[in-house]
């Protein structure tokens, strides 16, 4: 094997292993003159038992790919033949194999899958149309790459073949056997561009469906028997690319491709078009991380190369032009540096709170970011070790569910947060007792006014209002921030608008309550309106603020002293 810290080729540095196989491993290698990473594939004379046909197959696959320039392949820069090892060096392919998402989520997305299916007969038709034409014939999740982009890369080209109309049949069977065309285990003629049409449907049989064919019931079983709520038009194209016959199959990859981009018109029945939402898209991001982003933590190379796609992938959230792509760099950035708090507040702020509604999707997708998988932990677990920053990630996101989810605010939710938070001790003295008295709050929202077996209230609207006013006290926009300041009094006042009579009832003057709300729109005035240049949202939320307050305090006008 390569040595860790060597240099290959004399300019490739070797910074770690990325994967391995039963004839080959590949490693993450630094081109430190012209800072690019690459892979390098490594197959050893020692570590086969036909080296000659594998090194072979292995050259089959470089002079292919050099010859061949499309966005779903890779590019081979370099070959190395030293010390009895055949090297290949190529570009690093960002991201995790389809193979890997089938492992830790099972069946996938339809609308994903269909959206890989394009990719793929994109670039298998691209192959089918050189000259001479080139059969891939091993097409399987495991040789599909999904970039963090949502694109797919086609790798591993050691079983293709150049199509030759004058043989009459392949030499040998070459592929995977799971996924295979019955023409390659020979008898039926030679492979052609129907055979990868096999292993397409093959694909996303198991993608969809989350069965490989090689499982019971060792045949392919119409995909809505597995799962009835997915397309029929989809079940259609599998079912038609996955048939004995060649003849019986698609004729093109351009056809398949067609039927795919218009599978709607192929359901019996109407179905709304589904659309990937923003929380979709941390499948791609779970995918392509899986055990790839910690490869390299342990030399200082590879530190400083973590370092700078962290700041790199946070100056793209923060330029991007729309809000999926600005949560996707954000969340990249977090499974590179999941310790650093920086990024997780910037994807709460600048992405889910710019409308001040941290809405069900996003909800979802902080869930699913917390659960990812990182080395042999999670990002939340990581996240943990570091208690300054993970009190304060748990902090913001407890505000964030108390006042912003689904606009009115979900003060279950918010309970655990301001629990992790609180109990980190990490918290300045205002936060850490805002974050209690947040906490106190949420649990009120279970039993408030309601009464005990011994006919005694559990808590009181007295108590509820003391924890408001405990936590709107002083300048909430220098102890925090000016959007957390302005959530909160508006919290306040929507609070007297519709509890007023019960704070009343249980002891709280009507003049106590109006002098809540004229301390309030003080602190609006002297700390954030004479302090602050508010942006068009934070101007927005301000005028909300203040109109609850009024509708409160017409409300108390109203009410008897």
């Amino acid at each position: 094997m390569l040595e860790i810290g060597s240099i290959v080729g004399g300019k490739y540095k070797v910074l770690n292993i990325i994967g391995q196989g039963g004839m080959s491993t590949v490693y993450l290698a630094m081109n430190e003159r012209a800072n690019k990473q690459w892979a390098i594939k490594e197959v050893r004379e020692d570590s086969v038992t036909n080296f000659q046909l594998v090194k072979q197959s292995l050259i089959t696959e470089t002079e292919l790919l050099k010859t061949l320039s499309h966005p779903y392949l890779p590019s081979i820069v370099d070959v190395i033949e030293e010390d009895g090892r055949f090297l290949i060096v190529m570009d690093y392919i960002e991201g995790n194999t389809l193979e890997r998402a089938l492992d830790y989520i099972g069946p996938q997305p339809q609308e994903y899958v269909i959206e890989w299916g394009i990719q793929l007969c994109d670039v298998l038709e691209y192959l089918h149309t050189r000259e001479p034409a080139i059969i891939y014939r091993d097409l399987k999740p495991a040789n599909i790459m999904l970039r963090p982009n949502g694109t797919i890369t086609l790798i591993d080209f050691g079983t293709a073949r150049e199509y030759k109309e004058e043989n009459t049949g392949d030499t040998s069977y070459l592929g995977t056997r799971d996924y295979a065309a019955p023409e390659q285990f020979g008898g039926m003629g030679q492979t052609d561009a129907r055979t990868d049409i096999y292993c397409l449907g093959a694909t996303l049989y198991h993608l969809v469906t989350g069965h490989s064919p090689n499982e019971p019931p060792y045949e392919f079983k119409p995909i809505r028997e597995w799962n009835p709520a997915l397309s029929p038009g989809l079940e259609h194209i599998i079912e038609k690319c996955v048939q004995n016959d060649p003849a019986d199959r698609y004729a093109s990859c351009a056809e398949v491709m067609y039927d795919l981009q218009n599978y709607l018109e192929l359901d019996k029945g109407y179905r709304k078009e589904a659309k990937l939402s923003v929380s979709l898209f941390v499948v791609v991001l779970i995918i392509c991380f899986l055990a790839s982003i910690t490869a390299v933590d342990s030399f200082s190379r590879a530190k400083s190369i973590v370092e700078e796609n962290y700041t790199k992938y946070k100056a793209e959230a923060m330029s991007a032009d729309d809000e999926l792509t600005s949560a996707q760099m954000y969340t990249k950035a977090i499974m590179v540096q999941p310790t650093n708090k920086d990024a997780y507040i910037d994807l709460l702020d600048k992405v889910f709170l710019q409308d001040d509604i941290l809405s069900k999707e996003e909800d979802e997708l902080l869930r699913e970011i917390m659960i990812t998988p990182v080395g042999s932990s999670t990002i939340e677990k990581s996240l943990a070790q570091d208690k300054d920053a993970y009190a304060e990630v748990a902090y913001r996101l407890g505000i964030a569910y108390f006042y912003c989810y689904e606009e009115t605010g979900n003060k279950q939710l918010a309970a655990k947060w301001f629990e992790i938070a609180t109990s980190q001790r990490r918290l300045t003295k205002a936060r850490q007792e805002r974050a209690t008295r947040l906490g106190k709050i949420s649990q009120y929202y279970a039993t408030i006014g309601k009464e005990s077996k011994s006919g005694d209230k559990t808590v009181s609207y007295l108590d509820y209002w003391n924890d408001l006013v405990a936590i709107a006290d002083g300048n909430v926009a220098k102890a925090d921030n000016l959007v957390t300041a302005l959530v909160i009094y508006k919290e306040v006042a929507s609070q007297v608008y519709d509890n007023a009579h019960r704070f009343q009832a249980d002891g709280v003057d009507r003049q106590e309550m109006a002098d809540e709300l004229y301390y309030i729109e003080k602190h609006i005035d002297e700390d954030i309106v004479k302090t602050y240049e508010l942006t068009q949202e934070n101007k927005d939320l301000l005028t909300e603020t203040r109109m609850t307050i009024a509708s409160a305090i017409e409300v108390l006008d109203k009410l008897g002293k």
